[in-house]
């Protein structure tokens, strides 16, 4: 069974190739149709000329170690990719055209639009990487004219990296400075709103920062100090009484000495203040809450340190009215001792009354000081925030131009090319030598496959068998064919004109072949 089926296929295969062979001369003429046609189109191929270049971008600069931490450190590999990806863009390839003077070729917009999808699809930029090598690659039918746009290329390439540079520091420049001004409007509306708070609630609200329980407590602590301060004053007067009256006056020319003008504690407490205002002028203006109920607290201070001095004055003239003409020495350092402690007792009342008072003011605020203590909070965060804010911007812009400066002044990527624009002697495209033996195998399959098709439309019969499979009727019997000598030898001629026309056609394109070779290696 499968050695007759496999018969069966070579009766086919025979019975196909027969068919085929009686139509070889119209597989010859469409071979040499196809043969010369295809020359043709390989011949007037445009030669296409590729220009290259190379370029090597810099970018370990020694400023740049030198600069860390001073200025903005741009990543210098990251532009310089991204540009290298968005060179081929419209409007950089419309700038080539005109730089290259290829618009003049464009007449219509029609002409124009496809002129620049040409170059856009025919310049390559590739490279990059850890090497920052660029290769710069285009192809046209004009040596000079692709040498001159792969020039034009690498000079737009090198003006766009540094150009871009510049034009991104200023744009952060400007934009910093216009959120300076932002900052300082907002700073000035913060210590406006510190300000007028404190002056509504002026006594309610501590100089220092304080809470009030924190007051509450320091208040506390300073009565009681006065007021043990106090006793001790008293008793030292008590005892100056007593001392005063076992002593008898003597007539004596001396006069009463001097009173003492030393006041302690409100001069500890005003070197105090004054520090902590020094300390506030550090970090605000004299226009500051803080600072101006510090200098009032200061004030205040010399001006009870005045009336205690003008007090132990009074005192010691009206002591020194009374006494007589002459005293014992010992009675009169007593008086003048008393007349100081009197002073003394007066001015520690007269603290420890105006100490009670802000403490019942406290006190009787209790209500309302929680409250205006966390909106001065609130506020004083607020100030904070923006005034943090001000300074990093500031320090920023500083940073920005000294990097302006430095792009300005200094070189953080050199572009260096190494292979200059070039174009090879011979065109790149397109390859001829490949194509030829292409075009010779396509011409001879279109021969055989048109002689095929043909012998499949019209068809013949080589045997009676195939006459009876495809008519499924009867044959009666056939006929042999008797070849004279005459028919023979014109059978022959027409075999060597078709082994000849083949033949030739082959010879035609090995010669040309061998020219092409011979011309590139002369060229």
């Amino acid at each position: 069974m499968a050695a007759s089926n496999m018969d069966e296929v070579l009766q086919q295969a025979v019975a196909i190739l027969r068919a085929t062979w009686r139509r070889r001369w119209i597989g010859v003429a469409v071979a040499w149709a196809v043969a010369v046609i295809g020359a043709v189109v390989v011949a007037r191929i445009p030669d296409r000329y590729e220009a290259s270049a190379r370029i090597y971008v810099d970018t370990q600069s020694v400023l740049k170690p030198l600069m860390s931490g001073l200025a903005v450190e741009p990543d210098v590999n990251q532009q310089i990719s991204m540009l290298a990806r968005t060179m081929i863009t419209r409007p950089n390839v419309e700038k080539l055209a005109r730089m290259s003077d290829l618009d003049h070729l464009a007449l219509t917009p029609g002409d124009r639009e496809r002129l620049i999808d040409g170059l856009m699809k025919s310049i390559q930029l590739t490279g990059g990487g850890r090497e920052n090598l660029y290769n710069v690659t285009y192809r046209d039918t004009k040596p000079e004219r692709a040498k001159l746009v792969v020039h034009n290329l690498v000079s737009l390439f090198v003006e766009s990296g540094l150009g871009d540079k510049r034009r991104d520091t200023e744009g952060a420049r400007k934009f910093i400075d216009e959120q300076i001004k932002i900052h300082e409007a907002r700073l000035e509306e913060a210590e406006s709103r510190v300000k007028d708070f404190k002056l509504r609630h002026l006594g309610l609200v501590g100089g220092n920062g304080a809470d009030y329980f924190a007051r509450i407590a320091a208040l506390t602590e300073e009565l009681n100090k006065l007021r043990t301060e106090l006793r001790v004053a008293e008793q030292s007067r008590e005892a100056l009484r007593r001392g005063l009256a076992e002593e008898e006056p003597n007539l004596l020319e001396e006069a009463v000495g001097a009173v003492s003008v030393a006041t302690p504690e409100i001069d500890a407490r005003v070197d105090a203040l004054r520090r902590q205002l020094d300390e506030l002028l550090r970090r605000y203006t004299d226009e500051h809450p803080d600072v101006a109920a510090t200098r009032r607290l200061i004030a205040s201070l010399e001006e009870q340190k005045r009336q205690q001095l003008e007090a132990r004055r009074r005192a010691a003239a009206s002591a020194q009215a009374k006494a007589p003409a002459a005293t014992n020495p010992v009675f009169q350092r007593i008086k003048i001792a008393m007349a100081e402690s009197e002073s003394n007792v007066a001015a520690l009342r007269a603290r420890v009354g105006e100490t009670q008072a802000r403490l019942t003011e406290l006190r009787a605020a209790a209500g309302r000081i929680p409250q205006i203590e966390a909106e001065m909070a609130q506020l004083n965060r607020d100030y904070e925030v923006i005034k943090r804010n001000y300074d990093a911007l500031v320090a920023r812009r500083e940073q920005a131009a000294m990097s302006e400066d430095v792009d300005a002044n200094a070189k953080l990527a050199e572009f260096r090319v190494i292979d200059p624009p070039r174009v090879a002697p011979t065109p790149v495209f397109p390859h001829r030598l490949a194509l030829i033996p292409v075009v010779l195998l396509a011409a001879i399959a279109a021969g055989l496959f048109a002689a095929f098709v043909v012998a499949q439309i019209s068809p013949t019969f080589d045997s009676v068998r195939a006459l009876r499979e495809v008519t499924q009727r009867p044959v009666l019997g056939s006929v042999s064919m008797v070849v004279s000598a005459p028919i023979q030898r014109r059978a022959r001629l027409m075999n060597a004109a078709f082994a000849g026309s083949v033949g030739g056609l082959i010879l035609i394109y090995a010669a040309w072949i061998v020219w092409l070779s011979l011309a590139m290696r002369t060229a």
